[in-house]
């Protein structure tokens, strides 16, 4: 297909498209004149991932150039893989430290794995604290009732890996990260929302 074709199928402008042959983030087509290069179905594939993650994500470009690296070049250790996908990720926090004490304490008491490498403990510290700041609960039983959700979530994503090759599971599980989470967060808010009309429902008709 030409880039004209490509860019109507994906949504995605000509001058995008251009934009990333460019930066590199989307292969080149096969060559067929001086002017003209032919596309196929793999890039289509290619342009529609960087749309998701710079569209439904709102990923800054450095951000996704980071992901497609790891999905390009998926070697290594897989739990190190993840974490950089993780830190590519919003909410983005200075990671740095060497030791995070809200996350430590609450991972602790959730008998959770304490990495303070692992972006989501830098995260998991500074949410605590804003938290702890506002003045909403953050205690042990709060905390509970969320990590006992997120677990059982958490163990039907990791289930399929264990039939993967390496280079498929860190692709699973890195995309897997950048794309459900938008659909994690709004399942949430439509549950908020399905609970709140029942209720009102229930009142009405008391």
């Amino acid at each position: 297909m030409k880039i004209s074709q490509l860019a109507e199928l994906s949504g995605v402008p000509v001058a995008t498209v251009k934009f990333y042959i460019r930066e590199g983030m989307l292969p080149r087509g096969e060559a067929t004149s001086a002017t003209s290069a032919d596309y196929g179905d793999e890039h289509l594939s290619r342009l529609r991932l960087i749309a998701a993650l710079a569209d439904v994500r709102g990923l800054p470009l450095a951000r996704v150039r980071e992901i497609l690296a790891l999905v390009d070049a998926p070697v290594g250790d897989p739990l190190e893989i993840l974490g950089r996908a993780v830190g590519a990720l919003p909410p983005y926090v200075d990671g740095d430290r060497a030791d995070y004490p809200r996350a430590r304490a609450a991972i602790a008491e959730l008998g959770l794995t304490y990495d303070p490498g692992f972006t989501a403990v830098a995260q998991l510290e500074e949410a605590l604290r804003a938290l702890e700041g506002t003045g909403l609960d953050a205690s042990p039983t709060v905390l509970r009732r969320y990590s006992e959700a997120m677990r059982r979530v958490a163990a039907e994503e990791v289930a399929p890996v264990a039939s993967m090759q390496l280079d498929q599971a860190v692709t699973y599980a890195v995309l897997g990260t950048a794309l459900y989470e938008p659909v994690l967060l709004a399942l949430r808010r439509l549950a908020h929302h399905h609970l709140l009309v029942e209720r009102a429902g229930a009142a009405a008709s008391d």
